[in-house]
């Protein structure tokens, strides 16, 4: 019967909505296990390492199921008098007990993504089981109703089992020793048999004397002949003093298939003959087809795992028990999950775990608030796969310290693929053999990058049909789909849960629509059909051309055929003529990638890294009513996936799973975008663009490209975005290839912390212009910045800490800083706390400065006496010419005696008010325009008194003078005044 045959009355052809059928949820009790012992970590074999990386996610297994017992009390096996002594006789129980030592440190091992967690994250700490509930052939082939996310979520189930019990009697009390555990990608069907296996080596599995887990992956490479007995000491050679009693004795051995996919199975007697002696020979898939018959170690136990679609390679009647993997259908389970990963001792790489946990607690609050309130990422974390990719991304935004990051949000995606798809073949029986991530990239990428280009999020029926079914012409493309739609759709497309729209479909997460977009296109899957066909016609021409040259020659040799050259010669034009017609596509994988990254309509949004933490996070405040409009949809990422993907190390990643991106097409499409992405960058982008390109060169990975888009950056201007550490990261590493001084580096209100300026510390040395303003930057950030401009290689001319609290301690860092500096020029303390003491500090070191030009010291609550402190020193100093002193508290006698000054005279001038005597001073604007900028951060009382000073003292002045210039000019910039001082009272300043 062929595949699409088979799957028909599973997945009716030609609904799409069909799929919506989900894991049930429940509402009773779950299994939670904690863990409380450790065990070795130790390499074990390819096969098992197989086993672990087919795995969705790699959940740590639990040791201990607490059920009111203590922990310290290992649980010893149960078996029969008579197996027992028998093991006991021929030292069998040490061999099992070395077989359970190896078993435990294979199983333990932990992959390279789950190492970013932390050293004190082990696989042994806590596993929280997914839904497992109890099935039947007839209800997997049978048509499920039409349910939502929703309804999928809050229905109760009444038919869940929990792993240990899927052994018991069925409802007819037969004893069951066949189980099929089946689930679609990433239900976590390898992670739960191995959490399984772990708990039998300590001795929590207690029905079985013995286990031993094969992966079909590795029996599938297999077809030469061998006996039961040699395959399990081939793979596991401690059991060599145990074979002699397998099928010998009533030992209860428990026998584990993962992946049954995998395997091409025949029940037939004359497909598969009959073998029931364990020291046969016979081809590996018979010995699994006897094991399954029961005619092979009839009382052994077998399970096995398989994705829906191959559940019918086994017959029914060798069937005891079907039972589904249902996820976490439970959001209790989820915010269990996100707990447990995000909350170990470490998790965040640093060393102070006091100030940390309290960051770390918050994370996992507003996730769990947002699992609450928003139910579409409830329906992503619906797989325990999903959990994982938010937990990894969380901690890549959260908890990147290092310079350069250790990893790339593009490297994490591509990494969350390999954990589910790694050796992944869509259907074995398919003679095409095609990887499923190839079958996805091609079929579900298309989806993806029509989505992107018409700016859309959710997918009708009618949409998936036209993508998926419209092409489809052979039978083996539509047995292909059908594996497609039992097996992986609902990994990457779910049923929306937005008011409205419930019978449409949007991606898993939103991210991964613009990931697979971006692969579409880098892989060359956009293509025309002319193109294709041709590009298929100058393959085959090339293969052949070499034989066709070696023809010609021998035949012009005998024949006086002096056309057949010719012939040859336009032979090989057609390959040359498509090769070119190939870089043409590379430019135009250039294009689009610069077309996307500076799309001005765009120009105006958050950063990507800001909108995937508010995908995953959401936005605190009021939620848009159901009715409301809403914003169109964004395609940031898309650009920087693309980048992110031609870097060297996701290409190696994705060819393991099929998706071959080759070096010289990576090399061709970098050297187009020398001439889109860096011209385009240098027409000047908004703050939150230039993050965004700055992370794309991040993501590219590409350090003599990023070396030359950064050496045309001279003007930095990142004013309002939010420097997370990962964004100082981020910067610090596209800013370190190259050595060129920056001009100006504009960090103004972007919540900046000492910890942020110790990342950024190589970039601010070759910053010539450095803006501070406004970030909170206290006495400890001082300090940094005064190891800063005492540094040799410090080339900061201007430096402006405007609305910082500096404070006292923090003068006295700054002070210590001017005192050995020999680059700074102007400096800007306004509006930060300094009082009289800390501006004292600042004038005694500033004898000891030779080049200081420019000090701001406005709005500083200074009185008479520090202010004409530091206009003395000023007067003796070498090359500071001006003083701000606007916004203290200086009497009116004060004032006079700064008015006094005169910069031929005393060679330093003081910007108090806007007065200068019986004219306006020359710098009355730049003393307005500061109070206009910095009014939203000013106490705005203060400034409305200050203000009415201003204007006492300006109608002072007008009376005084009696030239009709100098009156016109007064009253203009008192009437700049009145209208400031309008619009503070009533609230539109």
């Amino acid at each position: 019967m062929s595949r699409a045959m088979q799957c028909q009355s599973c997945l009716p052809w030609g609904s799409w909505t069909q799929l919506r059928r989900s894991l049930p949820g429940s509402s009773g009790t779950r299994n939670v296990y904690l863990c409380a012992a450790s065990v070795p970590g130790t390499a074990g074999s390819t096969f098992l390492r197989k086993i672990l990386h087919a795995s969705s996610i790699s959940l740590p297994r639990g040791s201990v199921h607490y059920q009111g017992g203590s922990h310290e009390r290992s649980i010893q096996p149960r078996s029969s008098g008579h197996g027992l002594s028998q093991l006991r006789n021929v030292a069998s129980s040490d061999a099992i007990k070395k077989h359970q030592k190896s078993l435990s440190a294979w199983f333990s091992h932990q992959p390279n993504e789950e190492r970013q967690f932390g050293p004190s994250f082990s696989l042994d700490a806590v596993h929280v089981d997914p839904v497992i509930r109890e099935s039947s052939l007839e209800e997997i082939l049978k048509p499920s109703p039409d349910l939502t996310i929703q309804n999928q979520l809050q229905q109760p189930c009444s038919q869940v089992i929990s792993l240990q019990n899927l052994f018991d009697v069925d409802a007819c009390g037969q004893q069951v020793k066949n189980v099929v555990l089946y689930g679609t990608v990433g239900t976590g069907k390898s992670t739960l048999i191995k959490k399984m296996v772990v708990d039998w080596c300590h001795g929590l599995l207690p029905r079985f004397e013995l286990v031993i887990p094969f992966s079909c992956e590795d029996l599938s490479h297999s077809h030469a002949p061998i006996s039961l007995r040699r395959l399990i000491t081939k793979k596991y050679q401690h059991l060599r003093d145990v074979m002699p009693m397998l099928g010998t004795s009533n030992l209860k051995v428990l026998f584990i298939l993962n992946g049954l996919e995998r395997l091409n199975l025949d029940f037939r007697l004359a497909g598969t003959e009959l073998c029931c002696d364990p020291n046969e020979p016979v081809p590996p898939s018979a010995i699994v087809v006897n094991l399954l018959r029961k005619y092979l170690l009839p009382e052994a136990s077998i399970i096995v795992t398989t994705r829906p679609s191959a559940v019918r390679r086994i017959p029914s009647k060798y069937v005891g028990r079907y039972a589904e993997i249902c996820g976490f259908s439970d959001t209790n389970l989820q915010k269990m999950y996100f707990q447990m990963r995000l909350s170990q001792p470490g998790c965040n790489g640093e060393n102070n775990v006091g100030s940390s946990s309290g960051e770390q607690e918050n994370l996992v609050e507003m996730l769990s608030r947002n699992l609450e309130r928003h139910n579409q990422i409830a329906a992503a974390c619906f797989l325990p796969s999903y959990c994982w990719l938010v937990c990894t991304t969380l901690h890549f935004l959260y908890f990147t310290r290092t310079v350069p990051p250790s990893q790339t949000l593009t490297g994490i995606y591509t990494s969350f693929l390999r954990l589910n798809f790694s050796g992944e073949v869509l259907d074995s029986t398919d003679p095409t053999n095609i990887s499923m991530m190839k079958y996805v990239a091609k079929m579900v990428g298309k989806l993806a990058y029509e989505g992107v280009m018409s700016r859309k999020t959710c997918f009708s029926e009618d949409d998936l049909q036209q993508c998926f079914e419209v092409e489809m012409k052979t039978e083996s493309e539509l047995n292909l789909l059908e594996v497609f739609r039992s097996d992986v759709f609902r990994f990457f497309l779910t049923p929306c849960v937005q008011p409205g729209k419930e019978h449409t479909f949007v991606f898993t997460i939103p991210a991964m629509q613009e990931y697979l977009a971006a692969l579409y296109v880098v892989l060359g899957e956009k293509k025309t059909l002319a193109q294709r066909v041709g590009n298929e016609l100058s393959e085959v021409i090339g293969k052949v051309s070499e034989d066709v040259a070696v023809v010609i020659s021998i035949i012009s040799k005998v024949l006086p055929l002096r056309f057949l050259p010719v012939l040859f010669n336009l032979l090989k034009i057609f390959p040359r003529y498509f090769s070119r017609l190939s870089s043409k596509d590379r430019d135009t994988i250039a294009h689009t990638m610069a077309e996307e990254l500076f799309k001005e309509e765009d120009y105006y949004n958050d950063d990507v890294l800001d909108q995937i933490n508010s995908s995953i996070l959401g936005v605190e405040g009021p939620v848009h009513h159901p009715d409301e409009a809403h914003d169109d949809e964004v395609f940031e990422l898309f650009p920087i996936f693309m980048g992110g993907i031609l870097s060297r190390r996701n290409r190696a990643i994705l060819e393991q799973l099929g998706c071959s991106i080759k070096n010289l097409a990576a090399f061709e499409i970098a050297k187009a975008m020398k001439k889109t992405v860096i011209r385009n960058s240098r027409k000047g982008l908004p703050p939150s663009e230039l993050m965004d390109y700055l992370f794309f060169l991040h993501e590219f990975q590409n350090e003599r490209f990023t070396a030359e888009a950064i050496r045309s950056l001279r003007t930095v201007n990142l004013s309002s975005v939010r420097m997370t550490p990962l964004k100082c990261s981020v910067l610090a590493s596209v800013m370190g290839t190259t050595c060129h001084e920056v001009e100006e580096l504009n960090l103004t209100s972007c919540n900046l912390d000492t910890r942020s300026l110790r990342i950024l510390f190589p970039v601010l040395l070759r910053c010539k212009a450095l803006h501070l303003q406004l970030n909170s930057l206290g006495s400890d950030a001082c300090k940094e910045i005064r190891d800063l401009l005492l540094h040799d290689k410090c080339v900061v001319s201007k430096l402006r800490l405007a609305n910082n609290p500096v404070g006292e301690q923090g003068a006295q860092y700054l002070a210590e800083a001017l005192a050995g500096n020999h680059s700074l020029t102007h400096l800007s303390l306004l509006h930060t706390t300094l009082g009289d003491r800390g501006a004292e500090v600042i004038a005694q070191h500033l004898a000891e400065n030779q080049h200081l030009q420019e000090l701001n010291l406005g709005y500083n609550s200074l009185t008479d006496a520090a202010a004409l402190h530091v206009v003395e020193v000023a007067k003796k100093h070498a090359t500071l010419d001006k003083v701000h002193l606007y916004f203290n508290d200086i009497s009116e006698d004060g004032k006079q005696a700064l008015h006094s000054l005169r910069m031929d005279r005393d060679g330093v001038r003081a910007l108090v008010f806007l007065t200068a005597g019986t004219d306006v001073s020359d710098y009355w604007s730049h003393i307005l325009n500061v109070v206009q900028r910095n009014l939203p951060f000013w106490d705005r009382e203060r400034v409305r008194q200050h203000l009415a000073l201003i204007l006492q003292d300006l109608e002072s002045s007008r009376r005084q003078t009696a030239n009709p210039w100098r009156k016109a000019k007064f009253l203009r910039v008192e009437s700049e005044v009145k209208k400031m001082l309008g619009k503070l009272q009533h609230g539109t300043l």
